[in-house]
């Protein structure tokens, strides 16, 4: 099906898989009953994970802060409602290791604690900076980079455009669509809310060009009277990446190695912006989130607003659990998401999508040698080289895998969703970011001691 898009700039590669969200964009967003037990996982952010201020037989309110920042780049936690702290514990995370966690035993009553809100358009810019970073808000599209710091470029980065990622061109997702389906305005509200601590007066929403009924909901909710352009874009994977939606939009192209700031721009989730609004607004810390809850094995496919600290299972159980023939469970959509091997790891504030597939919808990797086809070089949105790449980090070449801009790839899976010899490429460029990434490390440490006896 085709669908007319505003903007004429295509950026590099890409790929058009199914999007299967049928199964839940049709589906209004819910609020989940009240759990008997939440356990939150502490660590959910980009950065140094923040600093406990509870311990076990405390009692807490909704929204009361249970951790707070360990460093500049670090977030608070916040309660997702009101109880006893019942256990400081580990538990199996989303990416398959032991994190800690705060287990809180609700008392029933789910009683805020006293919320400060801010009148943000007669406050300061730092004023609001300050609230966001106090609210706990990080990228809700799934990096978990802290807000305020993305707020927060360094004087030197000239910063005039604002850019609002509603592309959500992960398949199977909807969570973005419906939040901008259903509240446009907090959507937009805390677009202009990003805009006023950036300074900037240039603000864009992306969203693709198959999703027109959120193009029209924003327009129409009063993206003029806060000055925001709504674009509908070109429908193709991985439009919603941040280079890549900032080259559609602006025609401004991010240096290999470089940041979106670089080229002057910010680029936030529109989950992020509808949770701004509510910490600026409501004052409201980031204690849960949309989350869509879909696949061809589960019962009844659906969107969930979520508290942090509710289990998978739980999750499952709200959507009439799961069918037969169950063989993967994703946190995230198929494309970036990472597969679990537990029910017990809880959401997070980056917690896009519970994802179940069935046994016919999950191929092996045959890790068969390259035959050189080029497929991987025509669809890799950063123009890298995934053939020639992959064959450095099988013969454990990190400085050639270096030398080749590996630290570029944004792990979208498009490479290997095209290799015809069904590489593992992305596990290949995982595994050379962690390496190059402990190169330069160990190069740095050798370059101070160096210094020091100097």
């Amino acid at each position: 099906m085709n669908f007319a898009h505003d903007n004429h700039i295509y950026f590099y590669g890409g790929i058009h898989p199914d999007d299967s969200k049928a199964l839940s964009a049709s589906e209004a967003i819910k609020d989940a009953p009240l759990l008997d037990k939440y356990t939150v996982i502490v660590g959910q952010n980009i950065g140094a994970p923040p600093k406990l201020l509870v311990k076990k037989g405390d009692t807490v309110k909704k929204g009361q802060k249970i951790a707070e920042p360990a460093g500049f780049v670090s977030v608070p936690l916040h309660s997702p409602t009101s109880g006893t702290v019942s256990a400081l514990t580990d538990i199996v995370g989303v990416f398959g290791t032991m994190a800690s966690a705060v287990e809180i035993t609700p008392d029933g009553k789910d009683e805020f604690c006293e919320l400060q809100k801010l009148d943000w358009e007669t406050a300061t810019p730092e004023q609001v900076l300050a609230k966001i970073a106090d609210a706990g808000l990080v990228g809700m599209g799934g990096a978990a980079f802290p807000t305020a710091v993305k707020l927060s470029p360094p004087k030197t980065k000239k910063i005039d455009v604002l850019i609002i990622n509603g592309a959500e061109c992960e398949p199977y997702l909807t969570a973005d669509y419906r939040l901008m389906i259903e509240t446009p305005e907090r959507v937009l509200r805390g677009a202009a809310i990003f805009a006023k601590v950036l300074g900037v007066k240039t603000i864009m929403v992306g969203v693709e060009a198959n999703k027109p009924d959120a193009v029209e909901k924003l327009r129409n909710a009063g993206a003029d009277k806060f000055g925001i352009e709504v674009k509908s874009l070109r429908v193709r994977y991985p439009q919603g990446a941040e280079k890549q939606l900032i080259y559609a939009l602006t025609g401004r192209k991010v240096p290999a190695g470089g940041l979106p700031m670089d080229v002057g721009c910010v680029v936030q989730n529109v989950g992020t912006c509808a949770a701004a609004a509510d910490a600026v607004c409501e004052g409201k810390p980031l204690i849960e989130r949309v989350t869509t809850v879909t696949g061809s094995k589960v019962a009844r496919p659906g969107n969930w607003r979520l508290r942090l600290g509710t289990p998978i299972s739980k999750a499952l159980e709200l959507c009439g659990g799961c069918k037969d023939g169950v063989a993967k469970i994703v946190s995230g959509g198929p494309m970036m998401g990472l597969a679990q091997i537990s029910l017990d790891t809880t959401i997070m504030k980056s917690s896009s999508g519970i994802l179940v597939l069935g046994r016919d919808e999950v191929a092996q990797y045959a890790n068969q040698p390259c035959i050189r086809c080029g497929k991987c070089v025509d669809t890799c949105p950063m123009e890298l080289m995934p053939g020639p790449l992959s064959l450095y980090v099988e013969n454990e070449r990190f400085d050639l895998a270096e030398k080749e801009h590996a630290m570029d790839c944004m792990e979208c899976g498009s490479c290997a969703f095209v290799c015809p010899s069904r590489r593992p490429l992305v596990q290949h460029f995982k595994r050379a970011k962690a390496e190059i990434g402990a190169m330069r490390k160990a190069r740095a440490a050798g370059a101070a001691a160096k210094g020091g006896k100097g």
